[in-house]
């Protein structure tokens, strides 16, 4: 497995409006665009910082699993994303060292594939592994 970057930091929010407002004055931060994921029942605003971005998701239903992180942990950072080259192969490599995994095989989304280590095997972390595909 092959990491390129940290992709991402994903910091779960109740309120992206209001969230964007601290992101924007405080760091001059710019937007790029904010984009509805039905497949993970979020919406989420994307900043891109150097190579890397801030990602603000907010939960757009009170019962998934991102909902329920909000209610039980209160809003923060919810996940690392390490971009990989070949998802596939990362996640193969990951198996093979019995690493516990949430997806076993990665979800596909329009540009990108990603898939989730489960946080117990990374000192409480959540990480997603993400390919870009475009």
């Amino acid at each position: 497995m092959k990491p390129i970057k940290i992709n991402h930091i994903a910091i779960v929010v109740r309120d992206i409006d209001a969230s964007l407002d601290f992101w924007v004055k405080a760091f001059g931060l710019q937007v790029d665009h904010i984009e509805d994921v039905p497949s993970q029942a979020s919406k989420v605003a994307f900043l891109p910082v150097g190579e890397s971005e801030v990602e603000l998701v907010q939960p757009t239903s009170t019962d998934s699993g991102m909902a329920a992180y909000l209610e039980k942990r209160g809003e923060g950072m919810h996940h690392l994303c390490i971009e990989v080259e070949d998802i596939d192969a990362a996640l193969a490599h990951l198996k093979a060292l019995d690493v516990r995994l949430i997806n076993t095989e990665p979800e596909v989304l329009p540009g990108r594939k990603m898939a989730f280590i489960h946080p117990k095997v990374a000192n409480g972390v959540l990480i997603e592994l993400y390919q870009l595909t475009e």
